[in-house]
């Protein structure tokens, strides 16, 4: 099943809409939900997933905002 969200390297997440933002991540979950649960690689993948969530949540500063970006470039959604 193939994920209706990407995050194009063209357009960025900062274009994005939050929903758009926060469907492509949530897609991601499901697909490395798919995975092994014993996977290190499906554990930091949800970690991370779970952080970029938290920060789209938030109020963020000008760090955070940094964060966010470098952690949805390491994506590559």
């Amino acid at each position: 099943m193939e994920g209706k969200f990407t995050v194009s390297p063209k357009r960025g997440w900062k274009q994005m809409e939050h929903k758009e933002a926060t469907g492509a991540v949530h897609e991601e979950m499901k697909r490395v939900q798919r995975l092994p649960s014993n996977s290190t690689y499906a554990t930091h993948r949800l970690r991370v997933l779970n952080k970029i969530l938290q920060l789209l949540s938030i109020q963020r500063t000008v760090s955070q905002e940094e964060e966010l970006e470098l952690l949805f470039a390491g994506l590559s959604l």
